[in-house]
Order: C-alpha cells, then sequence, then structure tokens
C-alpha cells in the first residue's frame, strides 16, 4: 500500500498572493477576552478617577470594547456612578462605561 504525505494547509498557502495573506490577518483579528478585575484594582481604578476629578489631572485610560483594549488620555469632566459611565474633556464629551475600565495610571 502507498503512504501519501500530505502537507496540510502548506500546500494552499502557496497559492495565495501575499497582499491576500496580509488582508486575511487584517480581517481575523484576535478576539481577546475581558479580564475579571480583582476587588483591590476596582478600587484603585475607583480612586485613581476620584483624585483626577479632583484635582483635574490628565490620565491615561486602557478600557475593553469589542475584543479590544483601547486608551484614552484625557482631564475627566464628570464621574456618573447611578449611570455607570465617565465623561472626558474633549471636544465631544466622549462617554466610557465604568464597567469597561480596565487600568487607569495619572499622567505627569
Amino acid at each position: 500500500m502507498m503512504k501519501v504525505h500530505d502537507r496540510g494547509t502548506m500546500k494552499w498557502v502557496s497559492l495565495m498572493l501575499p497582499e491576500h495573506v496580509e488582508m486575511l490577518k487584517e480581517v481575523f483579528v484576535e478576539y481577546k477576552e475581558k479580564p475579571i478585575l480583582d476587588e483591590q484594582k476596582m478600587i484603585e481604578i475607583d480612586q485613581t478617577l476620584k483624585f483626577a476629578l479632583e484635582h483635574q489631572v490628565v490620565i491615561e485610560m486602557t478600557y475593553y470594547h469589542d475584543g479590544e483594549f483601547l486608551t484614552l488620555r484625557g482631564r475627566l469632566d464628570k464621574i456618573d456612578q447611578w449611570r455607570g459611565y465617565i465623561v472626558l474633556k474633549n471636544e465631544d464629551g466622549f462617554h466610557v462605561s465604568l464597567s469597561s475600565i480596565v487600568d487607569v495610571e495619572v499622567c505627569n
């Protein structure tokens, strides 16, 4: 009996143009899970946000949105705990959900 050596997906990749490979990489972005924050991290974020609002310092905030981690920089305009969001001072008053915030740092 004759054994067939299958090269798997290697045989198909050679038929694709480099432009197509790049396009596929852009389309299939790796989905990242939102981390579950422990109580200590949530308290730290809360204290940093309150400090930033009181002293009007610039913060850099990382938040989770649709499988990505995004970063914003600016001053806080408002913290609305009842509705669950914060507002950054900029041209359109950017709203960020409190539950999506992953990290906040005070900038120098």
